[in-house]
């Protein structure tokens, strides 16, 4: 059996933050603001993994209102999040993931993303699709505001 999921996260950006996408710290005037490293990547393929498999989703199982996870490592929650999905008996296939940012540019960061989204996951980094597009000035991405991202995940049944 095959599934798959969609997953979506945003967060505004703020000065004094780290930027942190995809496990990688992007050097930029501004951070995602969040309870955890505010990592949208992970957060979204977070999301599009566990509802493939029907498991909720990241405020279910690490909820902001639960200090355990004020600042925690997004790419520690995935992994997590994985062993979940594995134990009810899917294997994480493949993802496609795109970042909706007006800055900064983010394709050179690439590579390294896939192989941090690929460790936490067990996906094969050929399986692992990043883009990232603009918003055209609209809205609060198109402003600068903040950061979006969209997350399909495919699972298999083990």
């Amino acid at each position: 059996m095959v599934r798959t999921g969609i997953g979506y996260d945003s967060h505004r950006l703020e000065a004094g933050r780290a930027l942190i996408l995809g496990g990688q710290r992007i050097p930029f005037d501004k951070g995602l603001v969040g309870h955890s490293d505010a990592d949208a990547v992970a957060h979204a393929l977070t999301d599009a993994i566990l509802g493939a498999a029907a498991a909720g989703d990241i405020g279910k199982l690490f909820p902001d209102s639960d200090p355990e996870w004020k600042d925690a490592d997004s790419l520690q929650l995935l992994r997590e999040a994985c062993e979940l999905v594995r134990y009810r008996g899917f294997i994480p296939r493949q993802a496609d993931i795109t970042i909706i940012a007006e800055r900064p540019r983010l394709g050179s960061y690439f590579p390294a993303m896939a192989e941090a989204l690929s460790r936490a996951t067990g996906i094969p980094v050929t399986s692992l699709g990043l883009k990232a597009k603009t918003n055209e000035g609209m809205g609060f991405v198109g402003r600068g505001e903040g950061i979006a991202v969209i997350a399909v995940a495919t699972l298999e049944s083990s």
